[in-house]
């Protein structure tokens, strides 16, 4: 799931090099992936009214579905 949030990421920035990304398991198993960019590659990632950073959740969320476990994104400013 790392891998799908970086690679959208990197795709939709100016300066994919700052692009970090962490993947941590709760307790519940729930997933977190915390996202962190460049702050001149913030509007990107969030989009117009928080429409690409729903529609990376959402993916997110698909993948986690089919995988039968639960994933959040938190992106970090």
């Amino acid at each position: 799931m790392k891998e799908l949030i970086e690679f959208i990421a990197k795709s939709l920035v100016e300066n994919p090099e700052a692009i970090t990304i962490s993947e941590e398991e709760g307790e519940d198993g729930t997933i977190l992936i915390k996202l962190a960019a460049a702050q001149d590659d913030m509007g990107r990632i969030i989009g117009k009214q928080g429409r690409t950073a729903k529609a990376m959740r959402t993916l997110l969320n698909a993948k986690a579905t089919r995988e039968n476990k639960r994933a959040s994104l938190q992106i970090m400013e």
